[in-house]
């Protein structure tokens, strides 16, 4: 039989199953333990991801003494590996074999080295040299990129391997979209105290090694929380008999036609671009446009992501009533007028800095929630198309992406502050006052930038074609074909 699902795309048949596998209501819900585990699982990459965006380049230029244009390149140089590194372990974890599954062992040999090379980023050497400090910096961002593929590309995958449902999963997401957000709240909070206590530069050491610790505890707690789920699930899939598995270039050529994929990628890389620009150049809106002390910068940080918190349990919600793409339609055009607003926002406005933190904050809660609950879909739409489970091929292309939308951002947002004239500082020199050009590339990157980032994404939201309908088409199907295998 083929799937009738309403897409243009044909779907073959799946007669490969030598057992009859029916995903039940049990089989549908996870408890309230399988989804808070999971959640504290995104832990182990938001506090220190999130420390890195708010924090690094303006370590990297203010406290290192780094050339703006090298401090925006180095963790852009971890990306020439990672543009085959993400898919790679992808594909490496759907083949693993273990007692603990595909996933798990690469989750818990990962966070050791991850937590190690994030408290390397913070070690100034004792060097003034800008091509030595950029080659230390350089090899520590790889090391560390590489440690994250191995711990966030499993743990994304969980995703769609704890659920089947299409409510379930935005649901399931919702718990590591709260998280994600919760973990930049604490990380700005962890830094505010940390780098308020200690004297620098010792202050970022003590960051980065309470970081890397709380990451490797966030990521043995998921392994922990979600074992059992995990192995339930799996083992209903494993009745099934798959075909072999394709050669992995063609497993990146079947993942790169999916043209749902596509949009789900495109949504994703507008979204955290547009989120992560921001909170690269925010230090240097608040500080060097705003004039006003660092204290606002985490004030500013905490009241975007403090809202985002709070409207997650109201988008969960409204993503059991309408289609997921809706949402997001919803949300991202109160973040879109919010980021033109801070371009005309003027020295003195801090109330109305304040609200457009807030309004930003609204919008931002869909960027974390969507994309990460429609790719589960996508990858049951290549189940029914191909015969296979490949969550590691597809997750491991969205981690790449939200790794080149941090290394992405800082990169434009270093070049474009070095081109127009950014003063660097170290640590014990005064602050500088910065040139008009400098000023006004500040407001560009936080305003008509991540504007049209966001916009782009509202028109690939738009062509999205997996409804909630289509989707409980698409799993009719797979059943279906199941049962006649």
């Amino acid at each position: 039989m083929r799937g009738k699902t309403g897409f243009s795309c044909n779907f073959p048949t799946m007669n490969d199953s030598s057992t009859p596998v029916h995903f039940d209501s049990q089989t549908e819900k996870s408890n309230f333990q399988t989804k808070l585990a999971y959640g504290v699982g995104e832990l182990g990459g938001a506090i220190p991801n999130n420390i890195l965006v708010f924090f690094a380049l303006y370590f990297f230029t203010n406290v290192a003494g780094l050339n703006a244009s090298f401090a925006g390149s180095l963790i852009l140089v971890g990306k020439a590996w990672d543009a085959f590194n993400d898919p790679l372990i992808g594909w490496l974890s759907d083949k693993t074999r273990s007692p603990l599954g595909r996933r798990y062992p690469w989750m818990l040999v990962g966070a050791i080295p991850l937590a190690i090379s994030f408290f390397l980023f913070w070690v100034i050497p004792p060097t003034r040299n800008q091509w030595q400090l950029f080659i230390y910096y350089s090899i520590i961002s790889i090391i560390y990129y590489a440690a994250v593929s191995s711990v966030l590309v499993p743990f994304s995958t969980l995703g769609a391997e704890l659920t089947q449902g299409y409510n379930e999963r935005t649901n399931l997401i919702s718990f590591r979209s709260s998280f994600a957000i919760g973990g930049s709240i604490f990380a700005l909070i962890l830094a505010q105290i940390i780098l308020a206590v200690v004297e620098p530069p010792q202050n970022y050491l003590y960051l980065g090694a309470t970081s890397g610790l709380l990451s490797i505890l966030a990521v043995y707690l998921c392994v922990w929380g979600t074992f059992k789920r995990y192995k339930f699930m799996q083992n209903k899939r494993e009745k099934i008999q798959r075909k072999p598995p394709e050669p992995i270039l063609k497993q990146f050529k079947i993942a790169l036609s999916n043209k749902p994929f596509l949009c789900v990628i495109g949504i994703y890389l507008c979204s955290w671009l547009g989120v992560q620009v921001t909170a690269a150049i925010l230090p240097y809106f608040v500080v060097d446009w705003m004039k006003l002390s660092k204290t606002h910068f985490t004030q500013m940080a905490l009241a975007v992501q403090g809202t985002a918190l709070i409207m997650m349990p109201f988008w969960s919600l409204m993503g059991q009533r309408f289609d997921k793409k809706a949402i997001y339609c919803m949300g991202i055009p109160t973040t879109i007028v919010a980021q033109a607003g801070f371009f005309l926002l003027q020295p003195g406005q801090v109330t109305l800095m304040y609200i457009l933190a807030i309004m930003a904050g609204i919008g931002i809660s869909v960027a974390y929630l969507v994309p990460w609950s429609m790719l589960p879909d996508v990858v049951d739409l290549d189940e029914l198309n191909t015969g296979q489970r490949r969550e590691g091929i597809f997750y491991g292309f969205v981690v790449q992406l939200q790794k080149f939308g941090v290394a992405g951002a800082l990169f434009l947002v270093g070049k474009t502050l070095d081109w127009a004239g950014l003063i660097p500082t170290v640590a014990s020199q005064a602050p500088p006052i910065q040139p008009d050009s400098a000023l006004l590339a500040i407001r560009l990157i936080i305003g008509p930038m991540p504007t049209l980032m966001l916009i782009m994404g509202l028109v690939l939201a738009y062509f999205y074609p997996i409804t909630r309908s289509k989707h409980e088409e698409i799993v009719l199907s797979i059943n279906k074909n199941r049962e006649l295998g």
